[in-house]
Formats: structure tokens, C-alpha cells, sequence
């Protein structure tokens, strides 16, 4: 049977990635307490191991912060009585959020005449900090339209085969931010730059006249076998911990270039070992 709690800071997406999880036939449940966990499986999900067999549940801020501190005791007794359980973190930046809330007109569930905005998503963050630290998958949503979200929700769980970590591999640009969901960011500013060849500069990394150009460079094949080479000999150990998922990313300046096509050449490789191998190119979307 399989487990997975979606969790996160309101306005993030959780919404969307329980839909999600929906149309690839999870039964799901938002905002169950967490006090009512043991009393679900132990009188739904293990009388009924048909209809609950894929099961998702979403637990956020609304519950009472004294419940929460126990969540981990909460994930270990799920997993003692065989149940696959996976916990979902997602967020946000402040910013990002405090746009979002404006856009929508929506109440966050802590704020009151006391309490802002902005303070209520700072509690909310403590709050669901037990959660978070027990996150299988980190999912910044930041930068993250609404398709793109549902794409990634279902390639890394609705249909992704369990038997084999699930690997990410992101391009962006620094002075976009780097993404908060990464286990390995890696610097690529150093190399040089298509940005400052005036019939390179309106390319992308995914175009051939950019591919020539970076093949060309000793460094940047370096860097490339650097990085492929700590990830062929840390993969399969972080695998071995029973590590579900991996998100690595590649930064330069601007996320167009050299990010793009370093990405690209690892996907390539990577592919021929992993079956589930997610690519992602965030500024180029």
C-alpha cells in the first residue's frame, strides 16, 4: 500500500498537487489531522486495502501546532505496519507567497486582526517544520506555473516507477535565484560565456551553434566530467539510504547557456542507467 502526505506552506500548491494526484488515481484526503493519522490506517486504509491502495493525504497549518511536534512519531508507526509513506514539503518564497495572497484575495488560515500576512507566514513555517524535515521530495513552487507543477507532481510520484531512485536535473540562472528544493547546485559562471557572442546571444544551450561553441571549451567538458563522475559514485549511496528522489541543479548567469546544455549532456547520460530522470530548464520556460 502506498502513503503519501502532501505538505507545505499555504499558497504554495498543495491544492493542485492533491488534484494531481487524483487524476493518477490516488484517493485523497485534504487536511486530515494529524491526530486522526493512527485511526486511518489502522480503520480505513488496512480494512479496505483495495480502494486505499494509493492513498494521499494533506496536512497543513490548520492543525494544532501540538500535533504536529509528534509527526515524526506519527510516520514512523505508519511505516511499522507496512505501509510505503512518502511526505511531499512544498514551498515557496516570502515574496512569491505574499504575491500570491495579494493576486488572489485569499485569507491565509493564521492570519487574524493580530496577526499579518507576513508574520502568519512565519509561524506557519515553524509550525511545519517536523514536516518538513522528514520530507522525502522538497518542491519549490516559486517559479512554477500552474501545467508545470501538475507535470512535475506526476513525474515524480503519479507515474514514476517506485523501484528506482527519481532523479532531477534543473537548469537555472543566478540572478533569478537558486532553487531552494536542490541537494546539489553547482556553479557553471566560470565558463565562458555565449552570452557575449553577439550571434550566439539570442540562442539558447538547446540550439547546435551554442552546442559547437561550448564543445569546444576544455572547461566546460571538465566541469561536466566533475560533476558526472561525483554523481555516478554518490548516487547509488544516497539510493542505498533509501533516498526516493534527487534534484540536481546547474546555475549560471542568466539560466540560458552553459546551465542548459550541461543539463541537457547529463540527462543524456544519466538516462542510460536511471529510468526516471526529470529535466527541467526553469528560465527557459
Amino acid at each position: 500500500m502506498k502513503l503519501l502526505i502532501v505538505s507545505g506552506l499555504s499558497g504554495s500548491g498543495k491544492s493542485i498537487a492533491l488534484d494531481t494526484l487524483e487524476d493518477c488515481n490516488f484517493y485523497c484526503i485534504d487536511n486530515l489531522p494529524v491526530t486522526l493519522l493512527e485511526d486511518f490506517i489502522n480503520h480505513v486504509m488496512l480494512v479496505d486495502k483495495v480502494t486505499y491502495a494509493k492513498t494521499a493525504i494533506g496536512i497543513d497549518a490548520r492543525n494544532q501546532s501540538e500535533s504536529l511536534v509528534y509527526f515524526a512519531e506519527n510516520l514512523q508507526l505508519i511505516r511499522s505496519k507496512g505501509i510505503d509513506c512518502e511526505v511531499i514539503f512544498m514551498q515557496a518564497e516570502e515574496a512569491t507567497l505574499l504575491k500570491r495572497y495579494s493576486e488572489t484575495r485569499r485569507r491565509h488560515p493564521l492570519t487574524d486582526v493580530n496577526i499579518p500576512l507576513k508574520e502568519a507566514l512565519r509561524i506557519e513555517r515553524e509550525m511545519l517544520t517536523p514536516i518538513a524535515r522528514h520530507a522525502n521530495v522538497v518542491i519549490d513552487t516559486s517559479r512554477t506555473l500552474y501545467h508545470q507543477l501538475r507535470d512535475l507532481i506526476r513525474e515524480h510520484i503519479g507515474e514514476r516507477d517506485n523501484l528506482q531512485i527519481s532523479l532531477q536535473f534543473q537548469s537555472f540562472g543566478f540572478k533569478h535565484g537558486v532553487p531552494l528544493d536542490a541537494d546539489f547546485v553547482y556553479d557553471a559562471r566560470s565558463l565562458p560565456n555565449p552570452h557575449w557572442i553577439p550571434e550566439l546571444r539570442i540562442l539558447t544551450g538547446k540550439d547546435q551553434a551554442v552546442i559547437n561553441f561550448l564543445n569546444k571549451q576544455d572547461s566546460v567538458l571538465e566541469l561536466y566530467q566533475d560533476i558526472h563522475d561525483f554523481l555516478i559514485r554518490w548516487i547509488p549511496r544516497f539510493e542505498a539510504e533509501g533516498r526516493s528522489y534527487l534534484t540536481i541543479a546547474i546555475g549560471c548567469t542568466g539560466g540560458q547557456h552553459r546551465s542548459v546544455f550541461l543539463i541537457d549532456a547529463l540527462v543524456k547520460a544519466f538516462k542510460q542507467t536511471y529510468r526516471n530522470v526529470i529535466i527541467r530548464h526553469r528560465e527557459l520556460h
